[in-house]
């Protein structure tokens, strides 16, 4: 259950709405997805998490897929259902097929794994790997 109002567009201020009409623009869509209703409740903050996710997010050295794997990835790190699923689906659309988001999946796990052994024993960073000492 969300802390704030999902908000529709009627519910919504003409600072939200602005941001609303710019999302279906730029997706080519009329769905405004509940991540973006719950921002709107702090249009000042829902601009602002727009536009930086558009820099973030749009096109640089990294490949759209690639982009939305990781996110994936630090998604499920940090337990956020919503985003999983979000961009699971944005993921997709850009062309994941099951054979990448299982591998994806197996890649999340190991360093899971990885992670939580290497902290359990503190393993000291080998200097090669340290940028001072490389």
């Amino acid at each position: 259950m969300a802390v704030v109002p999902i908000l529709s567009d009627a519910e919504a201020g003409a600072e939200a709405l602005a941001v609303f009409d710019d999302i279906r623009t730029k997706r080519q869509t009329d769905y405004v997805n509940n991540f973006w209703r719950a921002l709107a409740a702090d249009p000042a903050l829902l601009r602002a998490t727009w536009d930086r996710l558009q820099a973030v997010m749009g096109p640089g050295t990294l490949d759209p897929l690639v982009k939305e794997m990781i996110y994936v990835a630090v998604s499920v790190a940090n337990g956020c259902s919503y985003c999983i699923h979000s961009h699971t689906a944005a993921a997709r659309a850009k062309g994941m097929t099951e054979a990448q988001h299982g591998e994806l999946l197996a890649v999340i796990a190991m360093a899971a794994q990885t992670n939580a052994l290497a902290t359990a024993l503190q393993v000291p960073v080998d200097e090669r790997f340290d940028v001072k000492g490389g």
